[in-house]
């Protein structure tokens, strides 16, 4: 099914180039997404963690033009100033790889947080690509459209808040985790969630809000009133697994909520930049996909069996590493089961040590040097 790269930028060649109206906004926007719409030129795979080299794509992208905005959107905050979406649409099944059938659509978003950001996308598409090429994959960009309204901070804050309403819904609707402890938290506890948020709004809003006040707020006053969520494990970001959820949850607030008279408008504000923004960690490579409302089960965007058994796989792989590790303690043993577990899995589905290198970050002999030491690990167990 795959064809060949040259085969491939040879169907790209003669399809014909898009027209499309160019998506603008004003030049104070601070916050804007945009939907590419893309289609597959031809029957094609994607490897199960295809988000790193999508991420790596729009970075190339921006470098081309501009290499310290590109440096700065990669390594500038602690908290990035943009979030990318998965592909949306339908796969072919297949266990070991995403398969992409050919002239069908897919979708793709990529969000501004900070008005640098934003002032660097528009400078991006007054010459858009003509296709998206993730690895040896070309998919044809039909159009681009602003998904969400091109806004400020400031335009956030809802403009009557004795009118608005008491609760807000959110739907995630891609997994969604946190870092807590070393280890992933699947459920959106109202502490988590409003924090993940309130990070971003402190960087980029310039708007300075009291953090560990804010969040005591949220613990006493923020309840869920109802959820529908579901659990998924998802290979996503350069190395390892994470344990997520997908769904939609409704928070609600009690009666002295309203007592806090900066606090209580600013729980709405962060709600409307939950969609720009996401949600949680990874957000940058698929993760935290969250949308206003609550939303049905359609919306919801399905992880793909290559990605769930791949990251079943690499969870399996990181305890039994980690186990034959307990001596060594902290974050470090942590990080060094996941290589050893991401480049073993990534291996066993056919990828190239070269491959699983450049994505990892690492140079190709320390991919092989963990590819051996892993695989002498688990002949290790297996005669123990």
């Amino acid at each position: 099914m795959k064809g060949t790269l040259k085969g491939l930028l040879g169907i790209v060649a003669m399809a014909p180039r898009s027209h499309f109206s160019k998506p603008t906004w004003p030049k104070d926007t601070e916050l804007v997404s945009l939907e590419f719409v893309l289609r597959a030129v031809a029957d094609c795979e994607l490897y199960a963690q295809y988000t790193i080299a999508l991420h790596a794509w729009f970075l190339q992208q921006i470098q081309t033009f501009d290499p310290e905005l590109s440096a700065y959107l990669h390594d500038g905050e602690s908290e990035k100033p943009f979030a990318l979406t998965g592909l949306n649409g339908e796969f072919v099944a297949h266990s070991r790889t995403l398969q992409l059938a050919r002239d069908r659509v897919y979708r793709w978003r990529v969000n501004g947080l900070s008005a640098v950001a934003v002032a660097g996308l528009a400078t991006w598409l007054k010459q858009p690509p003509p296709e998206m090429v993730i690895k040896d994959t070309p998919l044809h960009i039909q159009g681009i459209q602003v998904a969400l309204p091109a806004t400020t901070y400031q335009q956030l804050r809802p403009e009557d808040i004795a009118t608005a309403p008491k609760e807000m819904s959110l739907t995630f609707t891609s997994p969604t985790s946190f870092r807590r402890r070393g280890h992933h938290l699947p459920l959106p506890w109202p502490r988590n969630v409003f924090h993940s948020y309130l990070r971003r709004w402190n960087l980029f809003s310039g708007q300075v809000v009291p953090q560990d006040e804010f969040l005591d707020w949220v613990d006493d006053h923020v309840i869920i009133q109802r959820h529908q969520l579901q659990s998924v494990k998802v290979a996503a970001g350069k190395r390892g697994s994470v344990t997520g959820f997908t769904g939609a949850i409704t928070y609600g607030l009690d009666r002295k909520a309203q007592a806090h008279g900066e606090f209580y408008p600013l729980f709405f504000t962060l709600g409307r930049l939950a969609p720009y923004c996401g949600t949680g960690h990874k957000t940058t490579f698929g993760l935290g996909e969250t949308v206003a409302g609550w939303q049905g089960e359609q919306n919801l965007v399905a992880v793909p069996s290559a990605q769930a058994l791949l990251a079943e796989r690499i969870e399996e792989l990181t305890v039994l590493f980690r186990e034959q590790r307990k001596r060594t303690g902290g974050d470090r043993a942590q990080n060094i089961a996941e290589n050893w577990a991401t480049v073993v899995a990534r291996r066993e589905l056919g990828d190239s040590l070269q491959e699983i290198a450049t994505d990892l970050g690492l140079p190709y002999e320390t991919a092989k040097t963990y590819s051996k030491l892993a695989r002498r690990a688990l002949r290790e167990k297996d005669e123990g």
